[in-house]
This record gives structure tokens, C-alpha cells and sequence, in this order.
């Protein structure tokens, strides 16, 4: 008795959403049963492309999919979008950055594996997850329907990295005996820290110290602030101080303690001079300039 033997394989190509059948038959290469062809075909759009009955109406996206998404660098973040309508059409993700097909209804179709489609069958929702993303994968994204032309809802994402930074850095000057007052905030973490910490010229600061005088007010949030106050300031409270939150990068700045014409004192008028000097140079040099043209 003749055996058939073979497979179906369907491939979806570019954004048109192609469907191509291929067949291997057996050596006596005698054509396989269309009905078994038909089955085959069909339950492979209904359990992988999702076909859904017909229905009245073009598809279109949902108003409320978003259009800004921000992730951190190494955690992973979901592009979503979401598809009313979608009939017997297809849902694709692509990069605009280099027009990179990244997946096709619910098949991954790049070689980077931190890239995967996501989707719930019967769902509305068609998912980008990229795991592990990094700051270079920031930029446009765009969700296509294989409608003809395709439509598409643009993503964008931003990548970011936690960042510390103390306000007013990296050179505070104050004035012997007012209060030094240092304001660290912390950006993107993936949560709030559990501690910021303080240190001066690289030893961790002593609230219990003799110096006195020496205080924290710290608020934890999505960007969380750590505030040292330092009442009564002395040249020995010049020098670097360092915010160390635990969980994104350390700042540093150095406060400059001013008394008289004291060495900090003159590094102090030599900051504002270098920021004045170039345009007291041009305004002088201008005035010569007309001085000599108009008589």
C-alpha cells in the first residue's frame, strides 16, 4: 500500500505577511490529499497566526496602546500593542533604526535572542519583550497590521542607566561659618534605595561625631534625595564629599571652605574669574574696535 508522507511548512515573509506552502512528498511523489492540505493549513493559522473569524469593519489599533516606554538598562522591558478587529490579518514588530523585522504574529524572527514575541492566544495584545536590553536599543519601534498598505502604531523607547548626581557639583564654594548643604539625587534605579551614604575626604560621615552639627533628610521615590546639612562650616569641612546610594553609582563633590584671602578664597575668585574673563576680553576689544572706525 502507497504511504504519503510529508510535511506542511508555512512561512510568513516580510511585512505582506505571505504565506507559502511548502510539501515534501514521498518517493513515488504522488500529490498529498488537498483536504488533509486544507486541514493542516488551516489549523496553523488558527493555533499560530490566530485567524479570526470575519468580521465587518477594518482592523485598527486600540487609542490607549502607549507610545512611550522607558526601561532600564540589563532589566526587561514589553513594547505592547493592541490590535481591535485584527480578522485574518497579521501583527509584526520592526525597528526602525535599521528597518529589521524582529517578529511576525507570534514568531520571532530575528537571531537576537534577547528579542521575543509575546501573545496570549485569543488576546488582543501583541507583545515585543526584550530581555536584557541595553542603551543602544533605545529609538523608534513600530507595531504593523498586514493590511495593504500596512498600517502601523509607533513605539518609542528610551533605555536608561541609574545615575547620582550632587547638585551644584562638582565645586561648591561657601563661606566659613554658613551651612554647607548637599542635595544627592538618584535617578532610574529599579527600585528606590535602601540606603544612601555619605562620606567626607573618604571616611564615612559620623552623625555621632563631636563635630555636631550634622544632619540627613533623605525621600525615597521614583527619584530618590538624600540631603546633608553641615551647620557652621571650617576649613577642616573642606574637601570631597561622596554620595553612595546602594544601588546605582556614587558623586562626589568638592566644597571649597572660604575665610579672607585664604588659598580657598583665591581659588574661588580664580573659578569666577575664568568665567568671566573671555567676555570682558570681547566687550573691551569691541569698544576699541568702534573707538577706531568712528571718529
Amino acid at each position: 500500500m502507497a504511504r504519503t508522507a510529508g510535511a506542511v511548512c508555512l512561512f510568513t515573509v516580510n511585512l505582506f505577511s505571505c504565506i507559502i506552502v511548502c510539501r515534501q512528498d514521498s518517493g513515488n511523489n504522488r500529490p498529498r490529499d488537498q483536504s488533509t492540505v486544507s486541514e493542516s493549513s488551516r489549523r496553523f493559522r488558527t493555533e499560530f497566526l490566530e485567524d479570526w473569524p470575519q468580521a465587518p469593519g477594518a482592523p485598527y489599533f486600540d487609542p490607549s496602546t502607549p507610545d512611550n516606554v522607558t526601561g532600564l538598562v540589563g532589566h526587561p522591558v514589553t513594547l505592547l500593542c493592541k490590535v481591535k478587529n485584527l480578522q485574518n490579518r497579521t501583527v509584526s514588530w520592526v525597528r526602525h533604526r535599521d528597518i529589521h523585522l524582529l517578529t511576525v504574529g507570534r514568531y520571532t524572527y530575528t537571531s537576537d535572542q534577547r528579542f521575543e514575541a509575546q501573545h496570549k492566544p485569543r488576546s488582543e495584545e501583541w507583545a515585543l519583550r526584550i530581555r536584557s536590553p541595553q542603551r543602544r536599543d533605545s529609538g523608534q519601534y513600530e507595531c504593523q497590521i498586514s493590511t495593504t498598505p500596512p498600517i502601523g502604531h509607533a513605539v518609542f523607547l528610551n533605555i536608561v542607566e541609574p545615575e547620582t548626581e550632587v547638585l551644584g557639583g562638582p565645586d561648591i564654594f561657601i563661606y566659613a561659618g554658613s551651612t554647607i548643604n548637599l542635595t544627592c539625587i538618584v535617578r532610574h534605579t529599579p527600585e528606590p534605595p535602601s540606603t544612601i551614604n555619605w562620606s567626607h575626604r573618604g571616611k564615612t560621615i559620623n552623625f555621632d561625631s563631636t563635630r555636631g552639627g550634622i544632619s540627613l533628610v533623605t525621600e525615597k521615590g521614583v527619584h530618590s534625595s538624600s540631603r546633608l546639612l553641615v551647620q557652621a562650616a571650617r576649613t577642616t569641612d573642606a574637601g570631597a564629599y561622596q554620595c553612595a546610594p546602594d544601588n546605582a553609582q556614587s558623586a562626589t563633590a568638592r566644597v571649597h571652605v572660604l575665610t579672607g584671602e585664604s588659598p580657598a578664597a583665591m581659588q574661588g575668585s580664580a573659578h569666577w574669574a575664568d568665567r568671566f574673563r573671555l567676555p570682558t576680553l570681547i566687550f573691551f576689544a569691541t569698544i576699541v574696535y568702534l573707538t577706531i572706525l568712528i571718529p
